[in-house]
């Protein structure tokens, strides 16, 4: 039996297998989130965005950003965007962006975010 939290693997995830990390993915990206959204806060106060001050909490929402990639890639998961990621699953991928509480959406492999289709019953028996 495999383990979904294998680390830096290709992972190939079953419906069941995505919904079961979810809690993590979700529990990673609201942290994540909530603290990116303290530093822009703070960044919105500076007049001057080219003040030393600004630029280095610039600096630190691209490493939080970034840290957060690093995790779900960790976890087997593809970062798409801000606050959005792919679980692959052999034809495609379940599509999955915060605060969504639950994955809802796939996409194939050569379609984005644009071409998120809902998952029902029939998709999900298919894939």
């Amino acid at each position: 039996m495999s383990t979904i939290f294998s680390i830096n693997k290709k992972k190939l995830f079953t419906l069941e297998e995505a919904n079961q990390l979810l809690p993590l993915v979700i529990k990673l990206t609201e942290d994540s989130s909530r603290n990116v959204k303290k530093l822009i806060n703070q960044l919105e106060a500076f007049p001057d965005k080219k003040n030393d001050k600004a630029l280095e909490l610039e600096e630190q929402v691209n490493k939080l950003i970034e840290l957060w990639q690093n995790k779900v890639e960790k976890l087997g998961l593809r970062p798409k965007g801000l606050w959005l990621c792919d679980f692959d699953n052999g034809a495609g991928y379940f599509c999955w962006k915060y605060p969504e509480n639950k994955i809802s959406f796939y996409h194939g492999y050569n379609e984005g975010f644009s071409g998120r289709k809902k998952l029902d019953t029939e998709a999900q028996l298919s894939i």
